[in-house]
């Protein structure tokens, strides 16, 4: 994969606006570790390499066991993740797949079930950033290094 251009230098004031909202996101009071899977989440949806390493790293370093972390990819399947977890990764996943799911109701009202409405649209936030995230790490072919 060859990288396209360098999208922190073609268009620093662009990045600014992404790395305040992302500072701004990680003040609206969701836990370090839900936050990280969450990011870990969509850009493993998305196959972006780039943040799936990132996210790894940072997570490993943090304390996350590799049971949790190679489990991300089928949570449903594991009982490795709490009930808030689960609902926060199924609501990462609608909002990811947003076009082919809809955002469905089952989706939502587990969110519900599981945070307060500031906490859902902090969590939406969160889903929402990674994923711009993503498409400027996809799009202009930044992968992982070495």
């Amino acid at each position: 994969m060859n990288p396209r251009i360098d999208f922190y230098a073609a268009n620093p004031d662009a990045m600014k606006a992404m790395i305040a909202l992302e500072v701004a996101v990680g003040k609206l009071g969701l836990e370090a570790p839900l936050m990280e899977l969450i990011k870990l989440r969509a850009s493993q949806i998305n196959g972006c390499a780039f943040c799936v390493d990132m996210h790894t790293s940072d997570m490993r370093k943090a304390g996350e066991t590799e049971r949790r972390l190679s489990g991300l990819v089928v949570w449903e399947e594991t009982p490795f993740f709490t009930a808030r977890e689960r609902a926060a990764l199924a609501w990462t996943e609608a909002l990811t797949r947003i076009a082919d799911t809809r955002a469905p109701d089952a989706a939502y009202a587990e969110l519900a079930e599981h945070f307060t409405p500031a906490e859902m649209v902090a969590v939406t936030m969160a889903i929402n950033t990674i994923n711009s995230w993503n498409r400027l790490a996809i799009g202009f072919r930044k992968g992982p290094t070495l």
